[in-house]
């Protein structure tokens, strides 16, 4: 099966894991639990707007506790190669928050990119990535 994950002897698993990594090893137990769809907050005050001519429908995304002065449970949204997209939306950044703060690793996935004249909405899935 594709999504299996195979135990040998300990010589085969500790070379497995040196080849290929722990998380492509774990790879096979991981789900992706979709929690909520919401949107990125902010993507119209960038500092560099081009990140948003990079992103496509599908693309992971990585969320980012952030301590703020504006929102104690606020959440930055970037891309997969680290560049900061926005937030997501105060309004939906409770519960989110409360999960990443507990050490649940939440991400997200673009599920929309609507260009709206200068404005650039982004729809994004979060999921809960669990073992």
């Amino acid at each position: 099966m594709a999504n299996e994950l195979t135990m040998g002897n300990r010589g085969e698993i500790v070379e497995t894991i040196s080849r290929q990594g722990l998380d492509k090893v774990l790879e096979p137990l991981i789900r992706e639990i979709h929690l909520f769809d919401s949107y990125v907050a902010g993507t119209a005050r960038l500092a560099d707007p081009s990140v948003l001519d990079q992103v496509s429908i599908g693309d992971s995304l990585t969320l980012i506790r952030e301590e703020n002065k504006f929102d104690d449970n606020a959440i930055r949204v970037h891309t997969e190669a680290g560049v900061k997209l926005g937030y997501v939306p105060e309004k939906d950044d409770l519960i989110f928050a409360r999960l990443m703060d507990a050490g649940k690793r939440l991400k997200a996935k673009i599920r929309g990119i609507e260009k709206h004249g200068s404005f650039t909405q982004i729809s994004i899935g979060i999921y809960l990535v669990d073992f």
